[in-house]
């Protein structure tokens, strides 16, 4: 008896409508192999739906996301909604999504394809093997910490204002997702933090390393976050899984992914609690200038599909075929404009997603 899983399509802005049919044709694939069934309902996020409702995560697309097992994300944002008051921007969109959802776990990976080495800004042979997975708290730290503003005080001083805290609970439920993915990968985890002068990352080292007894087959390190920064760049293959905080994990992760020369290869997931739905989404944006051209990458949408497989319904035989049959798509030198190379073929949205349909169907 086939499993069935309802899955809710935020298509978005810019290409996201592009990008995300061609994720739903490989999950339609690939379900008759793997026993799996999906039933698809599209809502409206972002600017798309401040257009449709003036607002830019409605009411509506948060219960949606709510009532299914996973959400598929293409992505949010644009010119045309630039002028905006911040509340009303697109991204609140992902605030909303994170905070509606109880998603604290953004899992972003940064894998150096060989068949795209080249493209990294490094050299091949610093960048060669790169296997990082970053694991960032998505709720707490910085973003969300009160007091926050910008506030004037008694003799007219303006004073900007934005609070880093983290509670032990909040350090302890993100250090834990880091642990578990270490234990299914090599087993080296680093915590980064700056508890050389803030408070709030000494709590943060302490909390870590007194988990570290409840993984024993996980070798903790921990590392200042400028100097995580550099080694990102000097040697990025000591790292295996990083965790870290908001902010530093925002700025770390876009660090990591430029490591693999394309940002339209990357795929993410924001995690919650077991038994709630995620996110999963490219890490590009919505590249409004391409959108309608039939000019986008695709295969980071079809990497956060694998993802979702994997990491949101636990259906890892079915994330592996996918990922083969990428791989083996680039091995045949089939290109979009952003990963183009000498030799290769370039080709459109639509007929990169109908060449991976081909592999995907060949069994591999």
């Amino acid at each position: 008896m086939s499993k069935n899983y309802k899955i809710t399509l935020l298509p978005g802005d810019g290409i996201g409508g592009e990008i995300i049919q061609v994720a739903v044709a490989v999950l339609e694939a690939i379900a008759p192999k793997f026993d799996l069934s999906f039933q698809f309902e599209a809502a409206l996020v972002g600017g798309a739906a401040i257009d449709a409702t003036g607002q830019p995560l409605p009411s509506e697309t948060l219960t949606v996301c709510q009532q299914s097992d996973a959400i598929l994300l293409a992505a949010v944002g644009g010119h045309k909604w630039d002028t905006l008051p911040s509340e009303l921007r697109p991204e609140q969109a992902l605030l909303g999504l994170r905070a509606g959802l109880g998603l604290f776990a953004n899992l972003r990976p940064a894998k150096v394809l060989p068949q795209l080495i080249d493209a990294s800004s490094l050299k091949k042979e610093i960048v060669e093997g790169v296997d990082i997975l970053v694991v960032r708290e998505l709720t707490g730290g910085i973003y969300f910490g009160k007091p926050k503003g910008i506030f004037t005080d008694e003799h007219g001083m303006r004073r900007g204002v934005n609070t880093m805290a983290y509670t032990e609970p909040e350090i302890d439920r993100i250090a834990k997702v880091a642990y578990t993915a270490a234990m299914k990968r090599q087993g080296i985890l680093c915590s980064v933090d700056k508890a050389n002068v803030l408070e709030v990352s000494q709590l943060w080292r302490e909390r870590v390393t007194n988990l570290a007894a409840d993984y024993p087959n996980v070798k903790l390190s921990h590392m200042y976050v400028d100097n995580a920064a550099m080694q990102l760049l000097r040697y990025p293959k000591q790292f295996d899984v990083i965790v870290t905080g908001n902010l530093f994990g925002d700025i770390l992760s876009d660090a990591a992914a430029m490591l693999t020369g394309s940002i339209g290869m990357l795929p993410s997931a924001s995690l919650g609690e077991p038994n709630t739905p995620g996110v999963f989404e490219p890490v590009h944006g919505s590249a409004p200038d391409i959108a309608g051209k039939d000019l986008a990458n695709p295969l980071a949408q079809v990497l956060s599909a694998a993802m979702m497989l994997r990491y949101g319904l636990n259906e890892a035989a079915a994330a592996d075929y996918i990922e083969t049959a990428v791989m083996q798509l680039l091995d045949s030198g089939k290109r979009t404009g952003d990963i183009m190379a000498v030799g290769c073929q370039q080709v459109g949205c639509q007929a990169m997603g109908a060449a991976l349909l081909e592999f995907l169907s060949s069994g591999l």
